[in-house]
């Protein structure tokens, strides 16, 4: 505590990231960034910009990058809002959206950043809790006295995915508030819900370069929706931050978007490695919640999952334990990695 700090920041309860331990080199798993290296076509664009021109400002349109994505979806530049990563075009939009008074409405197990921005903002979650198969249920999100809605597809922690009937559902059922799809992971197996954009004007989309595209370390975010939200979101950050996306991270996405051979790559070795992995941690005893994304949950009925975790840390294996949380209190989030780091771990869960 600080006297000179406001109501509002000693009110505040901040999100916490994955660990980055600095003591020794891990095998991480616990941050889900993608085991592989970007696109060399984004790693070469961005080499380019690194010479005089990084005396001048970037372009605060980011007008290429919109351009390639809305080409990537069919759809309209200004049908398209790009921030520093996603985390940050959350926080405009749930600033711009949802901070209006009455609660906002999101899953009680799902990504923990909503209720740090609910906080700031002065927002009342409503949870909806998931089911005990840890499903969003479409139905329980009708009737609802609320200033948005927002879904997580896949949901994190817990990989699952949503059908896109179901997410058009939830839209049909709240045609009057925003509701906000989050689709950090939805390369690794969703739909994505970009489909539905010009035909719910009330739709926003959010995804990100940091997990598929493996460019985690450039922070670069988007979302997708009306132009008439998009607008929205264009304000917010003029009134904030003009320049967010620097020369070098502009280059990079652009080029990364551009580049759909090698998404879907990286994105099917992924998916292959997760899908034997499954297989392999079953095989150990545990229970996996079937996953759509580049991580599995996992509990084992007869293990402690904190004890897990740290012993797999003595070995320089790191994983993201949530804390005794309910209802998933004995889970453990591990980001699939190369083959040869899931090699590492199996072998250490063995050993244990």
């Amino acid at each position: 505590m600080s006297r000179f700090w406001t109501d509002k920041i000693a009110s505040l309860d901040p999100y916490v990231p994955g660990e980055q331990p600095q003591d020794k080199k891990y095998i991480k798993l616990n941050t889900n960034e993608s085991p592989y290296s970007p696109s060399p076509k984004a790693l070469s664009a961005m080499v380019v910009q690194v010479s005089e021109s990084l005396r001048l400002y970037p372009d605060p349109n980011c007008v290429t990058l919109k351009n390639a994505l809305a080409k990537s979806y069919s759809l309209e530049a200004n049908q398209v809002f790009v921030g520093n990563g996603s985390d940050e075009v959350l926080a405009l939009a749930f600033m711009g959206y949802f901070a209006g008074g009455k609660p906002l409405a999101f899953a009680d197990i799902t990504y923990s950043f909503y209720k740090v921005y609910a906080g700031l903002y002065g927002i009342e979650p409503q949870l909806i809790p998931l089911n005990e198969s840890f499903d969003i249920v479409p139905a329980d999100y009708q009737n609802l006295d609320v200033s948005g809605v927002v879904v997580t597809n896949p949901n994190a922690p817990t990989g699952k995915a949503l059908p896109l009937a179901d997410i058009e559902y939830i839209l049909k059922a709240n045609p009057d508030v925003v509701v906000l799809v989050d689709e950090a992971y939805v390369d690794f197996g969703a739909q994505s819900a970009a489909a539905l954009v010009n035909q719910y004007p009330n739709l926003l989309v959010v995804q990100t370069l940091s997990k598929s595209r493996a460019l985690a370390g450039i922070r670069v975010g988007y979302a997708l929706g009306h132009p008439e939200l998009i607008e929205g979101l264009e304000r917010l950050k003029n009134s904030f931050n003009s320049y967010p996306i620097d020369r070098i991270a502009l280059a990079g996405a652009t080029a990364a978007v551009e580049d759909e051979i090698y998404l879907q790559d990286i994105c099917q070795k992924t998916i292959a490695t997760r899908e034997r992995s499954i297989k392999e941690l079953e095989a150990l005893g545990f229970d996996i919640v079937p996953s759509a994304t580049n991580f599995v949950f996992a509990t084992h009925p007869e293990k402690d999952a904190e004890a897990i975790y740290l012993a797999l840390k003595e070995q320089g294996i790191l994983v993201r334990y949530f804390g005794k949380k309910p209802r998933i209190g004995n889970h453990l989030r591990i980001t699939i990695g190369t083959d040869e780091e899931m090699d590492a771990l199996m072998a250490a869960l063995k050993s244990l």
